[in-house]
C-alpha cells in the first residue's frame, strides 16, 4: 500500500466518483481506477461498490477509510515535524505529563533552555492516564510523576522537583474563598466532589472527611468534570496544587492536612545526554527559586 493509493482511496470516498476524484488529484481516470483495484486486491476485500452513479463505500470500506484518514493525518504531521526538526534541531527531548498545568514552569524552562541550546527541541506530550506506561515504553524521555508511582520501577532515575499540598477549590463567591486556610470543620454541611482519578494521598483525605458523616459527597469521573460541577455550584473539591492552572477562574485555598504530594521527574537510567541534564537543571532551578509560589 502506497501513500498515493491511500490518497486516492480517501479522495474517492469523499467524491464517490472515479472521474471527479481523478481530476481532483490530476491523474487520468484509468490510472486512478487501476490503483484503487490494486489496493483492493492487496487488502483482500471490496472497498467500493461500483455502479453507473459512481462508487459507494462498502461497510468494510467505510471502516477502512476512517482508519486510513487518521493514519494519513498522523503521517502528514510526522513528515512536517521531521522537516522542521531536520532544518532546526540536532536533538530532541520529549517530556510526558498528565495535564499541561502539572508543570507550570515548563514554558519558561523551554524558553530559557532554547537560549542555551537552540539546537535541541523540547516536545511536551500529554497523557491524562498511563503517562508512566508511555514513558516506560520509551515513548518519552522524561515523565512527570508522583514519587509513590516510582517505587520499584526498574531502569529509571528519579529527580525530586517540588512538594505540592492539597487545596480546596471553590467558586470565588463562595464564603470559603475568603479564608486563608480551610479546615475539616469548614466543610461540614457541604458537598464534596470525590473520585476522578484522585491520587492515594488525596483519597485518604477524602475518605477521612466522608467518614465524619457530616459532609455530603458526590462522585465525579475526572478532574475536568469536577471543575465543571464546582463551576455549576454543585459542590467544592480538594485537589493537588500542581493541577492549578492559575487562570483565576476558581479560588484555590490551602486545606489544613498533613498529606502532600512529592512531585518528581523520571528519566531513563541509560540516558546520560548532556542536553537532558541541562534541561533538567533549568526546570529544577525554576522550581527551587519559586519559594513563595503556591504549589
Amino acid at each position: 500500500m502506497t501513500t498515493k493509493q491511500i490518497d486516492y482511496c480517501i479522495e474517492l470516498a469523499h467524491t464517490q466518483n472515479f472521474s471527479r476524484a481523478a481530476d481532483n488529484l490530476f491523474v487520468s481516470q484509468p490510472t486512478f481506477s487501476y490503483q484503487i483495484r490494486l489496493l483492493e486486491e492487496e487488502v483482500g476485500f471490496t472497498i467500493f461498490e461500483r455502479s453507473g452513479r459512481g462508487a459507494a463505500l462498502t461497510p468494510a470500506g467505510a471502516q477502512f477509510v476512517t482508519f486510513l484518514t487518521g493514519m494519513r493525518q498522523d503521517l502528514k504531521r510526522a513528515i512536517e515535524q521531521g522537516q522542521n526538526f531536520s532544518v532546526t534541531y540536532r536533538d530532541s527531548i520529549s517530556i510526558c505529563m498528565m495535564v499541561r498545568q502539572a508543570l507550570y514552569f515548563l514554558p519558561e524552562a523551554m524558553r530559557l533552555f532554547a537560549q542555551r541550546m537552540p539546537e535541541v527541541q523540547i516536545t511536551p506530550l500529554f497523557q491524562y492516564e498511563n503517562s508512566m506506561e508511555r514513558f516506560l515504553q520509551n515513548e518519552a524521555d522524561i515523565v512527570f510523576a508522583l514519587k509513590e508511582q516510582t517505587r520499584q520501577v526498574p531502569g529509571i532515575r528519579v529527580h525530586d522537583l517540588f512538594e505540592s499540598r492539597i487545596y480546596l477549590i471553590a467558586q470565588k463567591t463562595d464564603p470559603l474563598a475568603q479564608k486563608n486556610l480551610v479546615t475539616e470543620a469548614d466543610l461540614y454541611g457541604r458537598t464534596l466532589m470525590v473520585g476522578g482519578g484522585s491520587p492515594p494521598a488525596l483519597k485518604t483525605v477524602q475518605h477521612r472527611l466522608i467518614a465524619t458523616d457530616r459532609i455530603r459527597y458526590f462522585n465525579s469521573a475526572d478532574h475536568d468534570t469536577t471543575l465543571t460541577n464546582v463551576a455549576a455550584g454543585r459542590g467544592v473539591c480538594l485537589a493537588p496544587g500542581f493541577l492549578n492552572d492559575h487562570s483565576g477562574q476558581f479560588a484555590w485555598v490551602p486545606f489544613d492536612c498533613k498529606e502532600t504530594f512529592s512531585c518528581v521527574l523520571c528519566t531513563h537510567r541509560e540516558d546520560r545526554r548532556p542536553s537532558l541534564s541541562a534541561f533538567l537543571a533549568v526546570l529544577k532551578g525554576l522550581y527551587a527559586s519559586a519559594v513563595a509560589f503556591p504549589l
